[in-house]
């Protein structure tokens, strides 16, 4: 996908408008901007950041559309991504959780930069996160999916959707998650990368415990 390609595909998915449009030109602007300071995305996908990082942040929304009502959690933010995109682009309340001192200071920057005012920080690790059920959980180079899961299955219920983007490597991490976790697992292909996939996946729960959760 070009980048020509990457901001049409924005268009026709989102009807972007112009504000939103600014918005996401701006993140990008910081992103690149930043790279010099934190080594928040690879060198290497600088002339391809569109495609790359925006798009591919983007499309996790596709698979999240029969969500709920309720807040969306991205764990180990980093960046902003997919979390920033997603705030740019959906009005649904968003809580990008992170741990790094320098990351929070630039997402809270971000946020107040781009006046994103249904995104907030939380800064500290996933497990400690106050207990929820969040309508959404996205997760992008967080952890393989077994410990992903652990980690956040109380910020859950069968109801949440989780949008899992896992590269070249997951139907291997679902492999490996089967025996200890059960639910409605799929894998659905990247847009912006034929060899890449996305986990999606709703009623999550650890292999053998009963189906009670809420």
């Amino acid at each position: 996908m070009t980048e020509e390609e990457a901001r049409a595909w924005l268009e026709a998915q989102f009807d972007v408008p112009r504000e939103t449009w600014d918005r996401l030109e701006r993140y990008v602007a910081i992103l690149l901007s930043a790279m010099e300071e934190q080594n928040l995305i690879a060198e290497s996908t600088r002339p391809h950041i569109w495609a790359r990082h925006i798009v591919d942040s983007a499309q996790l929304m596709l698979h999240a559309r029969n969500a709920g009502e309720g807040e969306w959690l991205d764990l180990g933010a980093g960046a902003g991504l997919p979390g920033i995109v997603v705030a740019c682009l959906s009005d649904r309340s968003l809580t990008m959780v992170e741990s790094r001192r320098k990351r929070i200071d630039f997402l809270n920057e971000v946020i107040a930069e781009l006046g994103l005012v249904r995104a907030r920080v939380y800064g500290g690790r996933v497990e400690t996160v106050p207990a929820t059920q969040a309508a959404v959980i996205s997760a992008r180079a967080y952890a393989p999916l077994p410990k992903l899961l652990g980690s956040a299955l109380h910020l859950s219920d069968k109801k949440t959707i989780w949008v899992l983007p896992k590269g070249r490597n997951a139907q291997n991490e679902l492999e490996a998650a089967r025996p200890s976790w059960q639910g409605v697992f799929h894998v659905e292909p990247s847009v912006t990368d034929a060899d890449s996939a996305i986990i999606v996946a709703h009623s999550v729960t650890p292999a053998g415990k009963k189906k009670g959760r809420k």
